[in-house]
């Protein structure tokens, strides 16, 4: 597990409505079929009254968010079930996440190792349904690339080469590792970067919800009202460079108009894959009041 801070932030949490988060999916210029799912979503307590005597108004049913989530996943292409299998496990987790766990940002700040483990928990969950369905004879396995967001605190949780971003301060920072072989040969010196990029292994994976090993990588980080997060899937990568992708969050002025120009660079490159990019920004002062 690694732990990147960057601040300490007393800005109040910002309210879902501004929050300004979209994604989108596309199947690409080649494959038949999409095996990329994602996810955006917001966590709530709610209060459902199904009889009362009071009478009148009993105020907010729903609390303010309690988290953010996002979530790409990215079905083995080579394996039967790969849609099915990324969609399962984009399902396990946020039920998980949702029934399993009481996850809050007070949970994020006094009990981070409980945190860490229920988010931990929600890809077993999601490797162990997977790995039902292989039984059942459909084989299938995905990457899975998370960021949930606890304000102040973030937790990046990956398996597999879908990939996280934070563009802040100018800066873009990959907030994830790829779990390849050619990334596990860079890292041993066995291959440059630039023999990585070229190597028939640099999708092939040692990691995968569903596969014969599963090994999440967590990242506990800060979250502010400054920069924007991106999830991608391999699609875009393959196409659209990191220092691409820095230019397009630098003047991102709408998640939406952002997400749908990485696409459309990627599909203008030949879409050799199915590709997905989920964005998150908090809107600033000037646009709300807009």
């Amino acid at each position: 597990m690694k732990t990147v801070t960057s601040e300490v932030t007393s800005v109040e949490r910002p309210k879902v409505a501004e929050v300004d988060a979209f994604g989108i999916t596309h199947p690409g210029l080649v494959r038949r079929t999409n095996a990329d799912h994602f996810l955006v979503s917001s966590l709530h307590r709610t209060l459902h009254v199904h009889a009362t005597s009071l009478g009148g108004d009993l105020g907010p049913q729903e609390t303010e968010s309690r988290g953010f989530l996002l979530l790409v996943a990215d079905g083995v292409g080579g394996l039967a079930g790969a849609a099915e299998g990324s969609a399962r496990a984009v399902m396990s987790v946020a039920q998980h996440l949702l029934h399993a766990t009481e996850l809050c940002s007070q949970t994020a700040i006094d009990n981070e190792g409980d945190a860490i483990a229920g988010l931990r928990e929600a890809v077993a969950a999601a490797h162990r349904a997977l790995l039902a369905t292989t039984e059942e004879g459909t084989p299938s396995a995905t990457t899975l690339t998370m960021f949930a967001s606890f304000w102040p605190r973030a937790f990046v949780v990956h398996v597999g080469d879908s990939r996280a971003y934070r563009y802040r301060d100018g800066v873009l920072q990959r907030l994830t590792t790829d779990q390849t072989f050619a990334q596990m040969m860079v890292e041993s010196g066995a291959l440059t970067p630039a023999g990585a990029a070229a190597s028939h292994l640099k999708h092939v994976l040692w990691s995968a919800v569903g596969g014969q090993e599963v090994v999440p990588e967590v990242l506990v980080t800060d979250v502010t009202r400054r920069g924007v997060v991106l999830l991608c899937t391999d699609g875009l990568t393959t196409h659209v460079s990191d220092d691409e992708i820095k230019e397009h969050l630098a003047s991102c002025r709408s998640a939406e108009e952002t997400c749908r120009a990485l696409v459309d660079r990627a599909l203008a490159r030949g879409g050799h894959d199915n590709v997905t990019v989920v964005i998150a920004r908090v809107r600033n002062g000037d646009e709300q009041r807009g």
